[in-house]
């Protein structure tokens, strides 16, 4: 780019971030020639955490971490500096905290009499082996837009590997069966140690202090330009001799239409879809609004673009049936110790140590982890927070007469207390912030390979696609990584940067590693 060109970022999620960032880092663009634009009042995007102590504090979830993969997100944040801990990037503090609370599971799986149940063995059957094996070799062609069920006996779904890795990845049986397999071979080397979840990495505190809080404040001190509030509705475009190129933007801020124009040698990356759109929050007293298509607004832009244009992908198989892509999630937040005492009582695990605890035979499928404390950056040291979720809020509780989906917070509570058999004065003090989410696993839809765009789809000229919604290849969508991927190798080819973007680590070839999954999958 030279010196007088414009960058502009539609959509202020983690894409976005790491694509300003890795302008001005790799391709030398000066922070004042980029402008990120975002909806909302915060950036981060799905990556979000706010509240405090007097109201609550809630986040909408938080994503898995390894040092083993993840090799674009940690090309970038070892250049991050730490916002906590002085002379140290984001990268070395989240070393440095894994190597004093490292993740040894003991209570992965518990059952309905509130029984740990023995993880050691996977519960295959021989059919169950043949019938993953079979799956994990097909190719992508021959999957296509198949469902897991589709290659898998419904046995398989009683298995405590389906469990734990189900859980742990929020997949459902009728996900894409790619995802399933793409899954399989990148976090081969958590096949072996799933039930411990001994690979997972946590950062200092949730993911919007630890990752997007540093990243942008670095960013602010290069002087990149923040544009909040602010809904992109419209990209003028003209398309000659076959080159597609964004002429102008039109935005839409605090209700007055501004049209930017977009000039010769400007450059345009869009995050396509959204995974947390038309979220809803509850309370202690009322259950989120069940928000629908018509609440939705983060999918518009990319339909509108994508009509008439295969190369730009096919946001319907995305968003077309949000009772196959939701799921519900909680926050609570403590003023005494009693939960997280009994907790760490009864699954011998200190806060931070212990990853997800999965109430298996839960008609929601409840999970709830306990991070270490404190999570918030402004969390006080006499507060305590954790999360939770469930995978089928749509059922009737077993100790609440309703739906998660009805629940306010109190019931959720209730509920949780059920299953682990603690005394309703546990929750004495607890906030509870329940939240839906109508499209959290839309990326895990069943799709044909033309649905998702590339990153910089061909025949165009000076726009990119940077979001979950892309066709990156042996990369698996709904981490932190995809995304990061996604606006690096676009922003490499856009500014034909030398620079190689660093390769997805194939460790399912690894003789070791594939050694030590199938040792797992024989117990």
């Amino acid at each position: 780019m030279n010196p007088s060109s414009k960058a502009y970022l539609i959509g202020g999620g983690i894409g976005s971030l790491a694509a300003a960032a890795f302008m001005i880092r790799d391709g030398n663009v000066a922070g004042p020639q980029i402008t990120i634009f975002e909806a909302g009042p915060v950036l981060g995007g799905s990556l979000d955490a706010a509240g405090d102590p007097e109201h609550g504090y809630h986040l909408r979830g938080g994503r898995m971490l390894t040092t083993d993969n993840y090799e674009c997100t940690w090309d970038l944040f070892k250049t991050i500096p730490s916002l906590v801990n002085l002379g140290q990037s984001v990268f070395d503090e989240t070393v440095a905290f894994n190597t004093l609370h490292k993740p040894h599971s003991q209570a992965r799986l518990v059952d309905q009499h509130r029984t740990k149940v023995p993880v050691e063995s996977m519960g295959f059957s021989m059919k169950d082996r043949l019938e993953l094996l079979k799956l994990t070799n097909a190719d992508e062609a021959t999957l296509a837009a198949s469902c897991i069920t589709d290659w898998l006996s419904p046995e398989f779904f009683e298995t405590e590997f389906w469990f734990m890795w189900a859980t742990t990845f929020a997949f459902q049986p009728w996900h894409s069966a790619v995802e399933f397999k793409r899954y399989l071979h990148r976090f081969m080397m958590e096949f072996s140690r799933i039930e411990t979840l001994a690979g997972v990495k946590r950062t200092v505190f949730n993911q919007y202090d630890s990752l997007v809080r540093p990243l942008q404040a670095w960013l602010e001190a290069q002087g990149v330009q923040f544009v909040q509030q602010c809904t992109v509705t419209e990209l003028e475009n003209q398309t000659v001799d076959g080159i597609f190129s964004v002429t102008a933007m039109h935005c839409n801020r605090q209700e007055r239409t501004e049209i930017i124009p977009v000039n010769e040698g400007d450059l345009v990356f869009f995050q396509n879809g959204s995974m947390t759109d038309a979220s809803s929050f509850g309370s202690m007293t009322s259950a989120p609004r069940q928000w629908t298509k018509a609440d939705s607004g983060g999918w518009r832009l990319w339909e509108t673009l994508a009509e008439g244009r295969p190369q730009f992908g096919n946001p319907a198989a995305f968003n077309s049936n949000i009772a196959q892509s939701w799921w519900a999630s909680f926050t609570v937040t403590l003023k005494t110790t009693a939960f997280f005492d009994q907790m760490e009582a009864f699954s011998g695990n200190v806060a931070g140590t212990g990853g997800l605890v999965t109430f298996k035979d839960s008609n929601w499928l409840m999970s709830i982890v306990l991070a270490h404390q404190p999570h918030f950056a402004n969390q006080p040291d006499d507060v305590q927070v954790f999360w939770g979720y469930a995978l089928s809020p749509d059922r009737i509780g077993n100790f609440v007469a309703k739906p998660m989906a009805e629940c306010n917070g109190e019931e959720i509570l209730q509920e949780l207390c059920g299953h682990l058999r603690f005394e309703a004065d546990t929750m004495a003090s607890a906030n509870c912030i329940p939240c839906r989410m109508p499209y959290i696993t839309s990326m895990f839809m069943p799709r044909q390979h033309s649905d998702r765009p590339l990153p910089v789809p061909p025949g165009t000229r000076n726009f990119a696609f940077i979001s979950q919604f892309v066709e990156i290849p042996d990369d698996v969508v709904f981490t932190v990584e995809y995304s990061v991927r996604a606006a690096q190798m676009a922003v490499y080819q856009l500014l034909g940067i030398a620079r190689t973007v660093p390769p997805v680590t194939p460790h399912d070839k690894s003789l070791k590693v594939q050694f030590d999954a199938l040792i797992k999958a024989l117990q």
